[in-house]
């Protein structure tokens, strides 16, 4: 899937949103695993760094949890739509 990102304006906070409404709505269930950093990265065509924001803000928002060596999971229990 190809999303077309506003250039203008914060990639991170779009990318961000985006991947937060894909929890809320179920696409990526909760205890499941996010795509990787290089995943998103190809995905969105956004540096890997970019990425690592995005989740680090998930996390603080208490959306995603990281495990080290493992990879960026959703929470047990996320928002429902």
């Amino acid at each position: 899937m190809s999303v077309d990102l506003d250039r203008t304006r914060s990639i991170w906070r779009q990318v961000a949103a985006i991947v937060a409404d894909r929890i809320v709505d179920g696409t990526y269930p909760a205890r499941s695993k996010l795509p990787s950093v290089v995943e998103l990265s190809a995905e969105f065509s956004i540096a890997s760094s970019t990425v690592q924001k995005v989740y680090k803000h998930l996390q603080e928002q208490g959306l995603a949890r990281g495990e080290v060596g493992i990879g960026t999971f959703v929470v047990d229990d996320p928002p429902k739509p």
